[in-house]
């Protein structure tokens, strides 16, 4: 991984729907912030005018599982350029919530995008910068669907990812697992089905390790 003296740290948020990581990112990034560091939170899809935009259609827009990918990656690379590679280059920490790894889960793992479609637009988007840590909050489907099932009974309405079927966030899930399994250096699972003090300390604990 690079050193926090060559740039700032670039850690990201990553789980299926009903994980729980929105719960908690704020918590992070108030953390980090009383260890003395900088933090820009930001999320994609998103995080500029255009990607905020680009996110509306993301989320609510009926679109083919390709074009889903393209416009995940034409959001990130405004992303990058305007928020992320600046606030690196100064020395922040970049607190994401979702990044690539969410598009290898959702539109190659659940969607069955081509992989390696999926690995040229992140070559030419961002091969050469990676999240320095990715903390994978994972719960069982079940629990993420009643979490789902929950907000919706609550008023909020559900975009067009949190309506997919167990089927789809079963494999979003399995995605996940994979990357975390095959890059365990980068990686920190954190088991987000315990309660929210366990999983705050878990949190704890990682933050003053990696940041």
């Amino acid at each position: 991984m690079t050193t926090r003296d060559a740039r700032g740290r670039f850690i990201t948020l990553e789980g299926i729907d009903g994980a729980g990581k929105s719960t908690h990112a704020a918590w992070i990034a108030q953390t980090l912030t009383a260890r003395g560091h900088a933090v820009v939170a930001t999320r994609e899809p998103g995080g500029t005018p255009l990607g905020e935009r680009l996110r509306g259609l993301l989320l609510q827009e009926p679109m083919t599982h390709d074009t889903e990918a393209l416009l995940m990656f034409a959001a990130r690379r405004e992303h990058l350029e305007h928020v992320i590679r600046p606030a690196l280059a100064r020395g922040d920490v970049v607190l994401c919530d979702r990044f690539t790894d969410a598009t290898w889960a959702y539109q190659g793992g659940g969607h069955g995008v081509d992989r390696g479609r999926i690995a040229a637009l992140e070559d030419w988007i961002h091969g050469d910068l990676q999240p320095d840590v990715t903390l994978l909050f994972d719960v069982p489907t079940e629990i993420s669907r009643a979490r789902l099932a929950r907000s919706a009974q609550a008023g909020r309405a559900l975009d067009r990812f949190e309506r997919e079927q167990a089927a789809f966030f079963e494999r979003v899930r399995q995605g996940y697992l994979a990357r975390a399994a095959a890059d365990p250096r980068r990686f920190r699972t954190v088991d987000s089905s315990r309660p929210l003090t366990d999983v705050r300390e878990h949190l704890a604990a990682i933050l003053a390790e990696v940041a």
